[in-house]
């Protein structure tokens, strides 16, 4: 059974497989798994704490691109936070828009929405 198909027979009700990444070598890196549940309104610090709490994480930049590219109807026409700060002005946070793909960087006080994934290593 291939890599690909352990992954999606182990998905929870409601997770959805978005695919997989590969690493800076262009070797698989991990799989990637949207959970469930959507924060609205949210800062980046409180996106952040609502993703822990269900077990995952905020996504990538590089994350939210394949979400975009492959499970683009899962998501509102809205702004999206990401987990990463844009370097070297930490006070700014990626995101990515899902209405017209562009990504961008907000402060970390602005209030947006946030979705959760789990990461599954490749291999």
């Amino acid at each position: 059974m291939s890599d690909h198909q352990l992954v999606t027979q182990s998905l929870a009700d409601g997770e959805r497989y978005a695919g997989l990444i590969l690493g800076k070598d262009g070797q698989p890196d991990h799989h990637l798994v949207l959970l469930p549940g959507e924060a609205e309104d949210v800062s980046w610090s409180n996106a952040r704490a609502w993703a822990l709490e269900l077990g995952g994480d905020l996504p990538t930049r590089r994350e939210l691109s394949l979400l975009y590219a492959n499970l683009r109807e899962h998501f509102q026409r809205m702004w999206y936070w990401s987990s990463e700060p844009q370097e070297p002005r930490s006070q700014l946070v990626w995101g990515q828009n899902f209405t017209s793909g562009i990504q961008t960087m907000y402060g970390r006080p602005f209030r947006g929405r946030a979705r959760a994934v789990r990461r599954i290593p490749a291999g």
